[in-house]
């Protein structure tokens, strides 16, 4: 089944680079990368060492509701070009993630929720997608459960 990994649609994230107001109605704040672990949910790269970027909460679903989980991500300060495709991300490069599905009015499918190695999010999401319940699969942080990509069908 081919997959396709989704970034943050770019109207959302100029929005942001732009000053509107993140999921808790505030400004972004604006910080350097470390170039350890900042990964831009936008151009789905590591955030460059010196270069400026955005760290915001971010509510990764349409409208809040119970199961519209929000939190923190970075993205890159400059305009970034909108990355995703059919190959894993450069930016997935921790051991594992959190896969987990949701349905089409963007509720969690129970029982689709699991600790993947990375080598195996592309089989684990497809397994998802095997569910006729699941309409899209979000990629988490393991450590931590934050957003790090979305991935639909193709």
């Amino acid at each position: 089944m081919p997959l396709y990994f989704t970034p943050i649609p770019t109207p959302i994230v100029r929005g942001y680079q732009r000053g509107g107001p993140d999921a808790n109605g505030q400004v972004a704040e604006l910080a350097i990368s470390d170039g350890d672990g900042n990964p831009c949910r936008h151009c789905l790269t590591m955030i460059p060492k010196d270069a400026g970027m955005l760290i915001l909460s971010h509510r990764p679903f349409p409208a809040p509701q119970p199961y519209a989980e929000q939190g923190p991500i970075f993205l890159c300060a400059d305009d970034c070009l909108a990355g995703g495709g059919m190959d894993l991300p450069a930016m997935l490069q921790s051991s594992d993630y959190i896969l987990r599905g949701y349905s089409a009015n963007d509720r969690i499918v129970y029982g689709t929720g699991a600790v993947v190695p990375t080598a195996q999010i592309a089989n684990e999401a497809a397994t998802r997608f095997a569910d006729d319940r699941v309409a899209y699969v979000h990629v988490r942080s393991a450590r931590n459960n934050c957003f790090q990509v979305r991935i639909d069908r193709r």
